[in-house]
């Protein structure tokens, strides 16, 4: 008599690992609905603005500038001021509050002293000035 013995091999055996090959479909199904349904969040502010008009606009922006040259002498408003009466310009501007403080434009010549300019600017915002910036930048460009 003869009995067969059948030998188990490796692959024959029942696989102990869970497949998830499925459970990553789903995910991916579920991930693409969501984005889809999702609605797009947008940061918009809505504003009533008025309707154009071809009325010329004769409004402009108030302004002071200040000029200082290649001899580092300050202009105000194209005229020539000393340091102190600059100072005197500057707390009075300072002195007005809020969106009524008219914009200081500062231009420096390009061979100015950076003392005096730094000076200048120092003195503007220890005036409280608000609304400062700087004219003719695009000629060292």
């Amino acid at each position: 008599m003869g009995i067969s013995v059948k030998e188990t091999h490796q692959e024959e055996q029942p696989k102990r690992d869970m497949n998830v090959v499925p459970l990553i479909d789903v995910l991916l199904v579920l991930i693409i609905m969501f984005i889809i349904t999702i609605p797009i969040q947008t940061h918009a502010t809505k504003l009533d603005l008025p309707p154009p008009t071809n009325l010329p606009n004769d409004i402009k922006p108030d302004f002071n500038q200040i000029n200082i040259d290649f001899l580092n002498t300050v202009y105000w408003n194209d005229q020539e001021v000393t340091m102190e009466q600059l100072d005197g310009y500057l707390r009075q501007i300072g002195a007005i509050e809020g969106a009524a403080q008219p914009e200081l434009r500062l231009k420096p010549d390009q061979l100015a002293r950076y003392e005096i300019v730094n000076r200048v600017m120092a003195m503007a915002q220890q005036a409280g000035i608000s609304k400062m910036g700087f004219v003719g930048n695009e000629a060292y460009s």
